[in-house]
């Protein structure tokens, strides 16, 4: 099963982990990845090419999937304006061999760091912003 989205609503991990302990394998691992940013920062808009979002998501999730052989994977990333603290991307993966699932969460959060074409703006508490 893989589930790759992008999403402007905030996900519940809890409920997405229980997708995947659905599905009867031994492994689970996930991972959260809030915003952090210095604390002049006001909102970060996240921006993203839709298409091209959604299609790198899935590439990186089939390539875990056949890499780990991975049982199951849901990798969700946030777009929109966010505030310091709140969730943006999500990976979560599931397999037969625990270390499987473990190595398939990891690659699946660096690829996405890597990857994903999403490009992020700072607002300040001043006014000002710059793109990151």
């Amino acid at each position: 099963m893989i589930d790759a989205r992008v999403q402007a609503a905030d996900f519940d991990p809890g409920r997405q982990l229980q997708r995947l302990e659905e599905l009867g394998a031994v492994g689970l691992a996930s991972a959260i990845i809030a915003a952090r940013t210095d604390p002049a920062v006001q909102e970060l808009l996240i921006d993203h090419y839709p298409a091209l979002a959604r299609n790198v998501l899935a590439a990186i999730a089939s390539e875990a999937e056949a890499r780990f052989g991975l049982t199951g994977i849901i990798l969700i990333h946030r777009h929109g304006v966010l505030v310091p603290g709140e969730r943006i991307a999500f990976a979560a993966t599931c397999a037969d061999d625990p270390q499987a699932a473990l190595d398939g969460c990891a690659f699946a959060i660096a690829a996405l760091g890597r990857r994903a074409p999403f490009w992020r703006k700072e607002i300040r508490e001043d006014g000002s912003s710059a793109w990151r």
